[in-house]
């Protein structure tokens, strides 16, 4: 059992919570993932690592309620326990194994949409500990929505922009993006982007006009997380793999979007029954 040492709601159906698990936190990389079950009987969920504090012997993650699942794990509160937390699983981003001197003459611009801030964050830390400074662009629907914006500031130098124009850059991240490189005249030898599959195929869609490296992350498409379901598969540079033992992240400018977009939506109609069918069982038992 994994105890929930600390629990924050960062919006309306987003939750943060610190989970004591030594052994993951000692091994754990940015870009890896761990897969959580909330319990016996749980769904195997795939989540991007949010944080991690070798000392403390904690991982953090970061879950939005989209269905049944996540809902359950959401509903959970500090002192409960998630009956499976394994990981560190994935292979973590490549920058992590560059040598120091190659790194930190690099710079790097970090895309996050939505939810997908949360993953990036640990990214933009590790570059800040081993003394890369990052440019990064926070997307979001309005400033109720933006998650991890002062923690992000303490690592990176911090880009606002919203659809509604309610905090910083009125649009989307790709506007701000192209004011950044082609206003402001700033360069970057990779792009990081992770969030929305469609935000994702649009900002590579850019960066590749500017012949920039880009690196996307498409965990959203994992299910079991290890391989064995297929569910993830996703076409790079024309060859199949999967995205929880091969990626999570890949070669932006390789990805078949068009096909990971459908794919993603694969599960849909069962996700809806599931839930459906959970809300119906808690009516009529009153529960």
């Amino acid at each position: 059992m994994f105890k929930i040492v600390e629990k924050r709601q960062l919006t309306e159906n987003i939750f943060e919570m610190k989970i004591a698990a030594e052994r993951v936190a000692r091994a754990a990389l940015p870009g890896q993932f761990v897969i959580v079950r909330a319990d016996e009987g749980g769904e195997r969920i795939p989540l991007t690592i949010a944080d991690y504090d070798v000392e403390a012997g904690t991982v953090t993650i970061v879950t939005q309620t989209i269905g049944h699942s996540t809902k359950k794990i959401c509903t959970l509160n500090e002192g409960d326990s998630l009956v499976d937390f394994a990981g560190p699983l994935g292979r973590p981003s490549e920058f992590v194994h560059m040598p120091l001197e190659e790194l930190r003459s690099r710079k790097y611009l970090f895309i996050a949409g939505g939810v997908g801030t949360a993953p990036v964050y640990p990214q933009v830390k590790w570059l800040k500990q081993q003394g890369v400074e990052c440019d990064v662009i926070i997307g979001s629907k309005s400033a109720n929505t933006l998650i991890y914006v002062d923690k992000m500031e303490a690592v990176g130098n911090v880009h606002i922009a919203t659809d509604d124009g309610t905090v910083g850059y009125k649009g989307m991240v790709t506007g701000l993006m192209t004011e950044l490189v082609e206003k402001e005249g700033r360069t970057y030898d990779e792009c990081v982007c992770i969030g929305p599959m469609i935000m994702m195929k649009f900002v590579c869609l850019a960066t590749k006009n500017w012949n920039l490296q880009t690196t996307v992350s498409l965990n959203a498409l994992m299910v079991d997380g290890t391989g064995m379901c297929g569910a993830c598969r996703v076409s790079v540079g024309g060859k199949t793999l999967f995205t929880c033992v091969d990626g999570p992240e890949f070669d932006g400018h390789q990805v078949d979007f068009d096909e990971a977009i459908r794919r993603q939506g694969m599960y849909r109609n069962q996700e809806r029954h599931a839930s459906d069918n959970h809300e119906h069982k808690c009516n009529c038992y009153g529960k």
